[in-house]
């Protein structure tokens, strides 16, 4: 007798440096039967899969994100027995105007998100190269683009339009938002949790190395802080956030800072790590003595709550709060402090929930009720590739 194959659906989420992969179960429970990743693409390239048991190093000379995917293809037969890929899925940060859902990838796809390469140049080039090596060494796998821009597609004109002249919007310079698979995970969970969030005006924190806030009615969402870029809005672990555009315009004049070198600037060189002088790190950052650092916490936390009063004024009020990734899952003194700003709202959490950083973690008598979920764009973009593969089958 023939052993049953497990047909599977591989996730690829590439970076700047990293490339992450996990196997997932095609069946409806999604199960997750590994993962791994490629880092330190273009220093020290490092693979490790399968808990540890897979770990290999690489030359940085040549090793780029093409070489990366090829090696991960090559894994086949140490992680694949048994298993048969039926599709893979992959995070794509952008989908401009004319994806607002996750789409199969073809020629002419691939063609209109090399578009928008220039709405996101630190992120879509890293996200399609490992398409394109895919469809070079396994062009009978279909592939699957999910996008970061999707969820925010149900904002109304206002909350997307700049103030430019309509030419210049026409042209599809909007608030876009980010963080989409995240907040899309988070509005699945919310009713599961407490089912009264389901239809409740719910401001999620997304905070991390990349950071934003997102606001939502009904699981929809209305209003978030991240615009045109992914740079907008929060400040982050290495890029600035918000920015009065007078100020690039004086470091152009003054500093004869051209476009690559103010991208260095706003995307890589402020933040976290340009106001502390120390890390983009917040853990490290909390273990420091250096007054720097503090500062940059404290400012971190501020532009948080001066957001926060901006998106419960965009939609009217706030039921409840939710911190979700790196920072906001694992750091209790920013969501305490965080909480500290938010008195006005009436938010008051409770401290041993809080120190535990799981479930809902105010206290009983607060108006509006916090809680720490733990984020999983990996399980949307399974359950988004998954979709897509029953429509081709059908």
């Amino acid at each position: 007798m023939t052993a049953a194959v497990t047909e599977c659906i591989v996730v690829l989420n590439a970076g700047s440096s990293s490339i992450k992969f996990a196997i997932h179960e095609a069946t409806a429970r999604f199960l997750r039967l590994t993962r791994g990743q490629i880092e330190g693409i273009g220093t020290a390239p490092r693979l490790t899969a399968q808990g540890g048991a897979i770990a290999r190093n690489y030359p940085a000379e040549g090793f780029d994100h093409r070489a990366a995917v090829r090696e991960l293809l090559s894994l086949g037969p140490e992680v694949m027995v048994g298993r048969r890929t039926v599709g893979v899925g992959h995070r794509v940060v952008h989908g401009g105007l004319i994806f607002d859902g996750p789409v199969r990838i073809d020629a002419h796809a691939l063609t209109e998100l090399e578009k928008l390469s220039p709405l996101a140049p630190l992120h879509q080039p890293h996200n399609l190269g490992p398409i394109r090596t895919v469809a070079e060494f396994a062009p009978h796998l279909p592939q699957v683009a999910c996008f970061d821009t999707a969820f925010h597609r149900s904002q109304s004109y206002v909350a997307q339009a700049f103030a430019l002249p309509r030419t210049l919007t026409d042209t599809g310079i909007r608030r876009y938002g980010f963080h989409g698979l995240s907040y899309e995970y988070i509005a699945t969970q919310l009713p599961r949790i407490d089912p009264a969030l389901a239809q409740a005006r719910v401001l999620v924190a997304h905070l991390g190395n990349g950071a934003s806030l997102c606001v939502m009615a009904g699981g929809k969402s209305v209003a978030s802080t991240m615009g045109f870029t992914a740079v907008d809005g929060l400040m982050m672990g290495t890029r600035c956030g918000a920015l009065d555009p007078g100020v690039l315009i004086h470091l152009m004049d003054t500093h004869a800072m051209d476009a690559r070198a103010l991208e260095r600037l706003i995307y890589r060189e402020s933040g976290l790590l340009g106001v502390s002088g120390v890390s983009s790190d917040m853990r490290i950052l909390r273990a420091s003595s250096d007054p720097n650092a503090r500062e940059a916490i404290d400012l971190f936390v501020y532009r948080i709550t001066r957001e926060i009063g901006s998106l419960a004024a965009a939609i009217g009020g706030l039921d409840a709060i939710v911190f979700t990734g790196g920072i906001g899952e694992n750091d209790a003194a920013t969501r305490r402090e965080v909480a500290g700003g938010c008195g006005w709202l009436g938010l008051a959490l409770n401290d041993a929930r809080n120190n535990a950083g799981e479930g809902r973690i105010s206290a009983e008598e607060s108006p509006i009720s916090a809680w720490v979920i733990r984020t999983d764009e990996e399980a949307m973009i399974v359950q988004h590739t998954a979709s897509v593969l029953k429509q081709i089958q059908t």
